[in-house]
């Protein structure tokens, strides 16, 4: 509980139930009324996390008697340490360590959600549009008022008897945002060609500016930049994808992303959207927060930290937000999916962070639907660009192009091949210094044991099989799947790692491989297992 608590006030805040499975079921609390008394004092409690949290904790009972226990944590201005002086963060459903060394600037990130908890001079309840907070949270919290509801984010707070509004509701529901801020709203340009001119040869071809509080703003924002997006005919269903330039997700997550972690206290420069012909720039003012860098952006890596926590709870509740911490992973995702570039992230002129999309796709129609054949594995975009760089070369590619053509270190290459040996689309060469073969998909062929057949489609999904895995889809026992592993090892189905107990798991053998059309273009090896050893060596 101090782990989960702890690591929600270091991030956005959020809520834990005691006593309720993540299905909604409710299992209780059976504990006595002493130890019920100790796990509600857990969150003040400094011998399991320091400094005290700021939480609100209650006994709850449910209709059929069985008690809950419900903790409400509020983001922190303080970094929360356990009793151990560990650090924890909490991204979407887990609780990641945080580096020791980086608290400091942890504790600098967090004072910048100070802001939008301020209070501007002669700011009143009057200033915001309460038919606005009526229609947006009451579809949150139905019955309650829009000061109540106000009242239950903290976006208003009694000040010498009267109720006063924070910079976020002034932000997010006031009649004119632009007085508390004057440049809170969004700045659309669409430009002729594919570069920015100016003077006589302005290509501007259209602009315009929308100010609207924030919790209308992106509505307000995607409505007006749709008709912009042009139908791109040369995709057709790769990957289940739309038929659009732009994926749909891709463009309105990085605005929605512009608006709720930009610097608002950067009052010179609005959120931008640029459109060329050839790509889609959404930028912000301000730097990244901490923990959260350029670097890790562009790599993927599942990073989230809010410099706004406040306007970020309010837009999740409102539907704009998903998963904390998925929405980035998702835009590559996506533009994976669409056989687009991946996104770019950089920051312009110093203080500016700019996303980039970029509509072109990266293969031609032809290669397109080669790909196809892959939809049904897991694989990267960076693993599909290279299976395309290798369809057009032969179906052959080696270390150092993927370095290459992906942008990657010999680390970041090694890990990736692996993994495509692994579920089956490429094979290592038994020699030093040969190349990597493409394989097509696994299929079923006409020897194929039932049993395997019916296990391929997880085999070709994530590469390797677990006893748990056999027991789920073939409806059986621990031992009996044990049993028709073993079988299907012997006969060089599979191919055993020599692991033994919880972390066994069997390989695509040799004559699994041997199947697939591509394959019969290179030399057999002995297992999977004497491949693996062999890339290490090469490392």
């Amino acid at each position: 509980m101090a782990e989960t608590l702890a690591a929600m006030a270091n991030a956005d805040g959020g809520e834990l139930v005691i006593g309720m499975e993540d299905d909604g079921t409710l299992s209780g609390v059976p504990h006595a009324q002493d130890k019920l008394r100790l796990l509600l004092g857990v969150p003040k409690d400094r011998n399991y996390v320091n400094p005290a949290l700021p939480c609100q904790a209650c006994k709850v009972e449910a209709p059929d008697g069985k008690k809950l226990l419900h903790f409400e944590v509020d983001w922190s201005p303080d970094v929360h340490l356990l009793a151990d002086s560990r650090c924890l963060l909490r991204v979407n459903d887990t609780s990641l360590p945080f580096a020791s060394d980086k608290v400091a600037a942890l504790k600098a990130a967090k004072a910048q959600g100070l802001l939008e908890r301020s209070f501007p001079p002669g700011a009143r309840l009057d200033d915001l549009n309460l038919e606005l907070v009526a229609d947006e949270l009451g579809k949150v919290w139905p019955g309650l008022s829009p000061e109540d509801a106000l009242r239950r984010y903290g976006l208003i707070s009694g000040r010498n008897g009267q109720s006063v509004p924070t910079l976020a509701a002034l932000l997010l529901f006031g009649l004119e945002p632009t007085r508390w801020h004057p440049r809170c709203g969004l700045d659309f340009i669409r430009w002729e060609g594919t570069a920015s001119k100016t003077g006589a040869e302005l290509n501007i071809a259209k602009r315009f500016r929308i100010e609207e509080p924030l919790s209308v703003l992106i509505r307000e924002a995607r409505e007006a930049i749709q008709p912009f997006i042009r139908e791109r005919q040369q995709l057709h269903d790769l990957f289940f994808v739309e038929k659009l330039e732009y994926p749909t997700f891709a463009w309105q997550e990085a605005i929605v992303n512009a608006v709720a972690h930009r610097d608002y206290s950067l009052q010179g420069a609005p959120i931008e959207v640029w459109m060329y012909d050839d790509r889609m720039e959404i930028r912000s003012p301000g730097l990244p927060p901490a923990p959260v860098t350029i670097e890790a952006l562009n790599r993927r890596k599942r990073v989230h930290f809010s410099r706004n926590p406040m306007l970020v709870r309010v837009l999740s509740d409102l539907q704009y937000m998903r998963d904390v911490g998925e929405g980035v992973p998702r835009i590559f995702d996506e533009m994976d999916r669409a056989g687009c570039y991946p996104p770019r992230f950089e920051m312009v002129g110093g203080f500016v962070f700019q996303v980039t999309l970029r509509n072109e796709p990266i293969y031609d129609r032809k290669t397109l639907e080669w790909l196809k054949q892959f939809a049904e594995v897991e694989l990267s975009g960076d693993q599909k660009r290279i299976l395309a760089y290798a369809h057009a070369h032969g179906d052959r590619f080696t270390s150092r192009e993927f370095q290459k053509v992906i942008g990657t270190d010999i680390y970041g290459a090694s890990n990736a091949i692996k993994d495509m040996i692994r579920k089956g689309v490429a094979v290592l060469p038994v020699k030093r210094g040969k190349v990597y073969e493409v394989r097509e998909p696994l299929r079923a062929g006409p020897e194929m044991p039932e049993t395997l057949i019916r296990l391929l489609p997880r085999l070709q999904k994530v590469g390797k099989l677990r006893n748990g895995d056999a027991r789920k889809i073939l409806c059986t026992n621990r031992i009996s799947a044990g049993r028709a592993l073993k079988e299907l090892v012997e006969a060089e189905w599979l191919a055993g790692t020599g692991r033994r107990g919880a972390g066994a798991y069997y390989l695509p053998g040799r004559r699994l491989l041997n199947q697939s059309p591509i394959a019969s273009k290179t030399q057999e090896t002995d297992s999977m297992d004497q491949e693996t050893d062999s890339m290490d060596e090469q490392e």
